[in-house]
């Protein structure tokens, strides 16, 4: 049993699978209390994964009246809260009810002010910025007297809202977001994948009316709302919305703040309507990155890429292949190499960007010119240069070798 108590403290999953597997009782106790209350203070979720798969209680009544399950909503672990009360062990009403009345007091007092509520205490709180690198969303994680909680108790109330089909109204869950003004903040993304998946027509009302509102952070949040609606519903196969990005053409021609005129373009990339491409390439020399980096995409263009642009729509986009930023570059880079007219000048800009300082850009200027047949692809290989090994194999490595064996087939033939 010693042996998994130092698994779940180091937080190695896989030992402690191989550890239940043998044998391990997977409520062993360490100083009084089941092992996956170390998972849960340490806010390990995988290790409290393999727990729970193993058996776990997430429900196991502790000496303080607390079980795992509450404990994970105290502290504010939003995927370690999601992963407890959806383990085998279905939430009884009285244990849901809980859960949601705890997620819902901490979110509405704020994780400080509850903190020192439940501590007593006045002294400073001790801050730390979170970062999932997995996902990308951050938080705050706050110490105050030995005890630490994060910030994420408002994306537990809206994931488990959603969990148990409660409609969370369309004003609070703004709100909600609002209270974390971050587009990268774990809450603020939660609220905008909740709302993203409401896929009706009283959702893209109210949305697209938030555009209207004098506040960017506002305007912003409703951006990058309507990009998920607009997506739709992958699993569920729906998407209603996918052909309504044109709607958004008056906001996109009025908005002043960078950050949400770049939401809003990525959102009406989407769409095909022709109206949109004149909204991007006003945005041609717009001085912020972000914005200039979506122009491409706004562009008519068919699905396979074949389809010839307007001379001067392909124009801006070559312009865009030698701009000052990366960013953008590498956006007018992926652009042209997966365009398939057969003007001379993409090519040329693509083998200039096979000399990118960049080497995401140099792989997509090589794989476009493969992609065209453009011999000059073989020579252009060679100055990739060497990946990082601890990188994922990247597919588009093999493009120049289909470009030769193509063309192998072809002479043999």
């Amino acid at each position: 049993m010693e042996r998994l108590v130092e698994a779940v403290r180091r937080g190695d999953p896989d030992a402690v699978r191989a550890l239940l597997d043998d044998g391990a009782d997977p409520d062993t106790l360490a100083e009084g209390l089941p092992v996956l209350c170390l998972a849960v203070a340490a806010y390990d979720t995988p290790v409290a994964e393999a727990l729970l798969d193993g058996g776990a209680d997430p429900l196991r009544p502790l000496p303080d009246g607390s079980t795992p399950l509450t404990r994970a909503v105290d502290g504010g672990a939003h995927l370690l809260t999601y992963a407890l009360a959806t383990s085998r062990i279905p939430l009884s009403a009285p244990a849901r009810a809980d859960m949601l009345a705890r997620a819902r007091r901490w979110t509405e007092a704020g994780a400080e002010t509850e903190l020192r509520r439940v501590t007593g205490l006045t002294g400073p709180v001790e801050r730390i910025r979170v970062v999932d690198d997995e996902i990308g969303w951050w938080c705050e994680q706050l110490t105050l007297g030995g005890t630490t909680v994060r910030d994420e108790h408002g994306a537990i109330l809206t994931s488990m809202e959603q969990r148990y089909g409660i409609r969370t109204p369309f004003d609070e869950l703004v709100d909600r977001a609002l209270a974390h003004p971050d587009r990268g903040h774990v809450v603020w993304s939660d609220v905008v994948f909740t709302l993203g998946r409401r896929l009706d027509e009283e959702t893209w009302q109210w949305t697209r009316d938030l555009l209207n509102h004098p506040d960017r952070l506002h305007r912003l949040l409703a951006a990058e709302i309507l990009l998920f609606l607009i997506l739709g519903d992958p699993l569920k196969g729906g998407d209603p919305f996918w052909e309504r990005g044109r709607e958004l053409v008056p906001w996109a021609e009025q908005e002043e703040d960078a950050e949400v005129l770049a939401a809003l373009l990525n959102a009406m990339t989407h769409d095909t309507a022709p109206e949109i491409e004149a909204v991007g390439l006003s945005h041609l020399t717009h001085p912020d990155p972000r914005v200039r980096a979506l122009v491409p995409d706004t562009l008519e263009r068919s699905e396979d890429g074949c389809a010839q642009v307007r001379p001067e729509s392909l124009a801006m986009v070559l312009t865009l292949a030698a701009d000052e930023d990366s960013g953008v570059r590498g956006a007018a880079c992926r652009w042209l190499g997966h365009y398939r007219g057969s003007e001379p000048e993409v090519g040329d800009a693509l083998v200039a960007l096979t000399h990118d300082e960049r080497q995401e850009i140099r792989i997509d200027a090589v794989s476009g010119l493969a992609h065209r047949d453009d011999p000059r692809c073989v020579e252009a290989e060679h100055r990739i240069g060497p990946r990082d090994p601890d990188q994922p194999f990247d597919e588009r490595l093999m493009d120049v070798w289909r470009y030769q064996r193509r063309r192998e087939d072809a002479d043999g033939s």
